[in-house]
């Protein structure tokens, strides 16, 4: 292998590993409050995540990358982001806890997340950002 090749791969690899570290911050920028605030649009995405309707591209990136935030208790996720699950989680668990029951039968039908997703609501508590 030249100098060249290697240098071709080590950035390939690189690029892939730095991918790897987080989620991507496209949809940082959606208004989350007139999505939770519209119960047509909430629904809308509530049947994209559980296979029952279609998915805006932004349903599909979060239905895409929901199992593997599950699994790693949100840590690719950047503070943005970390907030509005917050966010969401909140308003579910309290105005819509029938969809949210849904949700977690989907996505984590086992309950293997359950304890991390605690510590993650603990967490937000804590610091006086989710009232559940």
């Amino acid at each position: 292998m030249n100098i060249s090749s290697a240098v071709v791969l080590l950035t390939c690899v690189a690029y892939v590993v730095s991918q790897d570290s987080s989620y991507t911050s496209k949809y940082d920028n959606i208004d989350i409050d007139r999505i939770l605030g519209n119960d047509r649009i909430l629904t809308s995405y509530i049947k994209c995540m559980l296979d029952q309707g279609s998915c805006t591209p932004e349903g599909r990136e979060l239905k895409k990358t929901l199992p593997d935030a599950l699994k790693r208790a949100c840590d690719k996720c950047n503070p943005k982001q970390k907030e509005v699950a917050e966010k969401v989680v909140r308003h579910l668990t309290q105005k819509r806890p029938k969809d949210w029951d849904k949700l977690v039968k989907k996505y984590d039908p086992q309950g293997m997340y359950r304890k991390k997703f605690e510590e993650f609501r603990q967490q937000a508590e804590k610091n006086g950002k989710l009232n559940v």
